[in-house]
């Protein structure tokens, strides 16, 4: 069975995003990128399906820079096999929008024939929560999201996810998306002869604009800002004041 995994290179989630002099974005100049978290976990949960024995061979996708191919090695690192990047300079926190990337996915599956594609749920760039849906829907596939459990037996597959009520299963037969909530697994690091060996494992490198699609961005981003800065604190002498305030001042009673 071949599994296709999508990463995505974005800001490192321990670097404080500031905001561009121009407003219009956040500034990626001199930033630390690294992988999405949640593009981490999926790769995590194709790698154990691969030691269960369930899959046969992984490959990771990514579409960004000549610099995502950092990302795709530190996927091969963890246990991916081999790496597509699809290269485009488009910005990929607010050009490349979700329905371009599913395009292009969806490209990526219809050459590889995997049976099954995980995706992380969202990136933390842009939060969008929108691309293994999309997937799903330009490939008329099944798709599980919010997967907190996996399990595949033959050709069945089945996903706990995470709802309001509690936990819900859903049953479906291959091939089927997958997005990675976080509680799936927790990642592993990659040892050192393992990112030895990634340098050596295979990417192929495709251009965005040679494969034909329309990659024109839907939305627009009209201005980016700092969130407000938060008053400090004060102390009250007695409960008497601090219910006045409340009631009278934050009006939260």
């Amino acid at each position: 069975m071949r599994l296709v995994v999508g990463v995505k290179r974005v800001i490192d989630y321990a670097v404080k995003v500031r905001v561009a002099a121009d407003k219009t974005g956040v500034e990626l100049k001199n930033v630390k990128m690294s992988m999405n978290p949640f593009c981490e976990i999926a790769v995590e949960e194709a790698v154990r399906l691969k030691e269960k024995g369930v899959v046969s061979e992984i490959v990771a996708v990514s579409v960004g820079p000549k610099q995502a191919q950092e990302t795709i090695r530190t996927a091969l690192a963890m246990g991916a096999d081999r790496g597509i990047h699809v290269q485009t300079d488009m910005r990929t926190d607010q050009d490349l929008q979700p329905l371009a990337v599913s395009k292009i996915l969806k490209h990526v599956v219809e050459q590889e024939s995997p049976d099954l594609v995980v995706l992380g749920k969202q990136a933390i760039d842009d939060d969008a929560n929108q691309t293994g849906q999309m997937l799903a829907g330009l490939l008329d596939w099944p798709q599980a999201t919010f997967a907190s459990e996996v399990n595949i037996e033959d050709k069945s597959l089945k996903v706990s996810r995470e709802i309001d009520g509690g936990l819900q299963t859903l049953a479906m037969t291959l091939p089927a998306v997958i997005t990675a909530d976080l509680r799936l697994n927790e990642p592993r690091y990659a040892t050192l002869p393992n990112i030895m060996k990634a340098k050596k494992k295979k990417i192929d490198t495709i251009k965005a604009d040679d494969l034909g699609i329309d990659l024109a961005p839907r939305l627009k981003v009209v201005k980016v800002e700092d969130p407000p800065v938060r008053s400090a604190g004060i102390m009250v002498d007695d409960v008497d004041t601090l219910v006045d305030k409340l009631k009278n001042e934050a009006s939260v009673l």
